[in-house]
């Protein structure tokens, strides 16, 4: 579909980016700083954004515990300097089985603004190895079927036992039941997202989980570099393409209705 969503369509906000706060070894994994972000975001025109680094128990690029709070610091003399934009703090937290089923305790959560939740190799206790070999086709079809049962019940556990704004990439990764986690996004007031940066929410997966009419969903851009802050274009090509109605999709504006507002 060629179209020239730019014209028709503005982000808002973006809530998935990262920054050099998400460490990585021997280079940090993001690779710009907060304040790149904040300034990319505000060149482009957004309302806001949040600094939302990976999961502390990731085992190669998790922001470090002890890191939170100068992130805080950062973050906070930065909303003083630029008023105009509002600034959150956030983290990916890295789902997994055990406790809370995900790599950010409580306790920890409420450190910060809000909580996305992901799928992410890298992480104890994830099956990791069961998907590695699903994508490499190693995997008998019974097997397959009973990792798709235990990533799916993995997620929607996580979705019922904790407050998270936003499903980051859900199917990336491993296989879900994008029904099943569809209904407990709508259930649980959680954004389903439309990465531009990975292939998930796919086309077909947003056909799925638009079923769930309390489903809203949200593009992100992920962003790894500055520059990719408020990339929307990719998501809302294909949020078009599944049919999905814009006005579900929370951080996009119409312009029309921009223009007409402004009259």
């Amino acid at each position: 579909m060629e179209k020239d969503v730019y014209s028709e369509y503005r982000m808002t906000f973006d809530f998935h980016t990262h920054t050099i706060y998400s460490h990585g070894f021997p280079k940090p994994h993001g690779k710009g700083t907060v304040r790149q972000n904040v300034e990319e975001a505000r060149r482009k025109g957004l309302r806001e954004i949040a600094i939302s680094d990976h999961g502390p128990g990731h085992l190669f690029y998790g922001i470090r515990r002890e890191r939170i709070s100068e992130q805080r610091q950062e973050i906070e003399a930065l909303k003083r300097e630029y008023p105009d934009i509002r600034i959150w703090q956030s983290v990916e937290a890295n789902l997994k089985e055990g406790g809370n089923h995900l790599d950010v305790e409580p306790e920890l959560a409420r450190r910060f603004d809000f909580l996305l939740a992901g799928y992410h190799y890298g992480v104890a206790n994830s099956h990791l190895s069961g998907n590695k070999f699903a994508s490499y086709g190693l995997m008998p079809s019974g097997q397959k079927a009973n990792l798709r049962r235990v990533m799916t019940e993995m997620y929607v556990n996580a979705l019922y036992e904790n407050d998270i704004r936003i499903l980051t990439h859900p199917g990336d990764k491993g296989p879900v039941d994008m029904a099943e986690v569809a209904r407990a996004c709508g259930e649980r007031g959680t954004w389903m997202e439309i990465s531009t940066w990975h292939t998930h929410l796919t086309t077909e997966e947003i056909r799925t989980a638009m079923k769930v009419p309390e489903v809203r969903f949200v593009i992100s851009s992920d962003a790894h570099t500055p520059e990719r802050v408020g990339s929307y274009q990719g998501g809302i090509l294909r949020a078009l393409e599944a049919g999905l109605d814009p006005a579900r999709i929370v951080n996009i504006e119409c312009r029309e209705n921009i223009d007409r507002r402004d009259r």
